[in-house]
């Protein structure tokens, strides 16, 4: 469920809020193909299910940066603000892997606000996300986002 934010300054007051979670998102050996093919990484343990049967875990995985891409299809389902002229990705600070996703695992994001602030008249806000594995006892990626959204002029 999707945390609803009627304008940018709102967030300035959610430090430790959760946020929710994402609904669950199947990853397929389709979409870890496309991966390779737009990053170029195409190592047997992604790509080659057959390989990867009697590699280490038994199956293809998700790229590590695949599901760190999937933060930007996990944020918009769990925090939207309105009342702005545009909100824009400004980067990440901590990224940590600590599970392999394999395929046919399905994935939920849980966030948390870490920090909030105004500047160069835009709200930071840092959302920590963690991306779960359904059944899993570790997340497949923690990340920390850092997000601005600015306001209507």
């Amino acid at each position: 469920m999707t945390t609803v934010f009627s304008q940018a300054s709102e967030l300035l007051d959610t430090v430790g809020q959760h946020l929710g979670y994402s609904d669950w998102l199947e990853i397929d050996q389709q979409r870890i193909d496309m991966f390779a093919d737009a990053t170029g990484d195409h190592q047997w343990i992604h790509v080659d299910p057959e390989r990867a049967k009697e590699g280490p875990f038994g199956c293809t995985i998700a790229h590590g940066y695949l599901t760190l891409s999937l933060a930007n299809w996990f944020l918009p389902r769990l925090l939207e603000v309105r009342n702005i002229s545009m909100g824009v990705n400004y980067g990440c600070e901590k990224v940590r892997f600590p599970a392999a996703v394999p395929v046919g695992s399905r994935l939920r994001a849980g966030a948390e606000v870490i920090s909030a602030e105004s500047v160069k008249g835009a709200v930071q806000v840092v959302v920590r996300m963690t991306i779960e594995i359904e059944g899993g006892d570790r997340p497949a990626c923690v990340i920390d986002t850092i997000s601005r959204f600015y306001p209507v002029s």
